[in-house]
């Protein structure tokens, strides 16, 4: 699903125009963008956490040549969906298998 695939859903949801739409999900992004450069922490309650991890300097490898190379430090910006967002994805994943097998086994 793409930006446009989503400012398309959200505006056929609320009534707003694609442009308006299109200005709110971009606030938002720019938003959440903006607040884990400034190293803080976004929790949208029901839905998830976005927040910036620190990543240890490693030695990886070459998948190629086995050769090792070294990784730097980075923070990685990560998100943490929430115990109901979780369940309700694998509720539906489940269901979908479900229905799935019934019908290959008609």
């Amino acid at each position: 699903m793409t930006k446009a695939d989503i400012v398309d859903r959200i505006a056929e949801g609320t009534g707003l125009t694609k442009i308006e739409t299109k200005a709110v999900v971009e606030g938002f992004m720019s938003t959440v963008k903006d607040a884990m450069e400034e190293g803080r922490r976004i929790e949208l309650r029901g839905f998830g956490v976005f927040e910036v991890e620190h990543r240890a300097p490693r030695t990886g490898r070459n998948p190629q040549t086995n050769e090792p190379v070294p990784i730097d430090e980075r923070y990685e910006p990560v998100f943490r969906p929430s115990n109901k967002f979780e369940k309700a994805v694998d509720e539906k994943y489940k269901e979908e298998r479900d229905e799935n097998e019934v019908e290959e086994a008609s």
